[in-house]
């Protein structure tokens, strides 16, 4: 019996080694003729040949047919199949869900977006989570055994390796992706949401050929996603990243990872949406006032929508939570000079509000010869960062290049 080519990856061959670096390279670059592939991968044309024509007869490659040239004799080119097989990504917000599918080229296939849901930790939460992923699922015209895996975010610390989330659903000493597989009767992967994020903005997002890339996730938490030389950097145990929970401010506040006085209790959404409240309550006045004082609940993205409609006190709270953001990443500037930090999250659709007073902060607590380099952008994948992210994450794990 013929040996399958996820069999080839298990036994770690080196054919195997070869065509995961022919696929890596169809989704950094595209499509190609095999004499060019055959250089990229330093190996001879029959080589080449023989093991795409394996992949095309595992269906992950398809001939696209003759190149167009000028004169002489126009080679074939090849590419990933896209009919091959789809990847499901979940992103899970605090308030919502958000799922998309892509194929295996990676194009967008379809999406359903806010789907509301109350992310906790417990056994309800998570067997609403599952019953809303089988639901979008059941709706799909592709049969279920076209998802090759899922991808799921989870905030917090993530092992990815072994599949354990130790923040959220975490009921016993059971991988978190085994329960998810029994549930949904699919393959499934987890990461943390942060590290999702930076990894679609990578690949399909604002970055261009940085490979040194810190994405600040500012949403109702805050994360951090890092990339070292074009790579996702996890850490020993896959819990790198927790820039939230650095001890900077002698406020006296738990946070709810249990320490006093984190980053994130005053650098995040959480932090806006108890200070608009507390301000509210002390008299001052906002757009929101009516919601107020019809006893309605205010959220965070009713704060975020006040604030591009030049709500004042909106504004100025999102303007100290850059500032304190900013001279935080004006450290990680100053220790690592990175090319690029990129600023996402759900705080990031304020735009300049939340950008101009991060840039100032790290102009004047950042060393000038360090993060001269530096550039610090908004992310242009915006709230579809996440899930557009967990799709990728979920192709790149399957074939074993992440």
């Amino acid at each position: 019996m013929k040996t399958s080519f996820v069999e080839e990856i298990e036994l770690g061959s080196k054919n195997a080694l070869i065509k995961l670096n022919i696929l890596r390279y169809f989704i950094n670059n595209g499509e190609n003729t095999l004499p060019e592939l055959g250089k990229e991968m330093d190996v001879s044309v029959p080589t080449v040949t023989k093991l795409v024509g394996e992949l095309i007869e595992d269906g992950f490659v398809i001939d696209f047919g003759k190149l167009e040239t000028t004169g002489g004799r126009r080679p074939n080119i090849y590419g990933l199949n896209p009919d091959s097989g789809c990847f499901l990504g979940v992103d899970i917000k605090r308030f919502k869900v958000n799922i998309a599918l892509i194929n295996f080229k990676g194009g967008l296939v379809g999406k359903v977006y806010s789907t509301p849901f109350f992310y906790e930790n417990t056994q309800e939460s998570f067997d609403e989570l599952c019953q809303i992923i089988t639901a979008y699922v059941d709706k799909l015209s592709m049969p279920k055994s076209k998802i090759l895996s899922v991808g799921i975010n989870i905030s917090g610390r993530v092992n990815t390796q072994t599949g354990h989330s130790y923040s959220l659903y975490y009921f016993n000493e059971r991988p978190l992706t085994e329960a998810f597989h029994e549930r949904l009767g699919l393959h499934v992967t987890i990461d943390n949401d942060s590290r999702s994020m930076a990894y679609g903005e990578f690949m399909n997002g604002v970055v261009k050929d940085e490979k040194n890339i810190f994405f600040i996730n500012v949403s109702w938490g805050l994360g951090m996603g890092v990339i070292v030389d074009g790579k996702l950097y996890y850490g020993k145990s896959g819990f790198s990243g927790e820039f939230g929970h650095i001890p900077v401010f002698d406020n006296e506040v738990i946070c709810h990872c249990g320490k006093k006085g984190c980053l994130e209790t005053e650098a995040s959404g959480s932090y806006i949406h108890k200070r608009f409240l507390e301000k509210i309550s002390e008299g001052n006045s906002s757009i929101l006032d009516k919601k107020v004082k019809k006893g309605d609940s205010i959220t965070l993205e009713d704060i975020l929508d006040a604030a591009l409609n030049d709500d004042i006190l909106a504004i100025e709270l999102i303007e100290e939570v850059g500032n304190n953001l900013g001279k935080q990443i004006a450290g990680l500037i100053n220790l690592f000079n990175p090319e690029l930090v990129v600023v996402g999250g759900s705080l990031a659709q304020t735009g300049d509000y939340l950008l101009l007073p991060i840039r100032s902060a790290v102009k004047r607590h950042s060393l000038n010869l360090v993060s001269r380099d530096t550039q610090i952008k908004l992310s242009k994948l915006g709230d579809n960062a996440g899930v557009i992210g967990a799709c990728l994450m979920a192709r790149s794990k399957m074939l074993g290049i992440i």
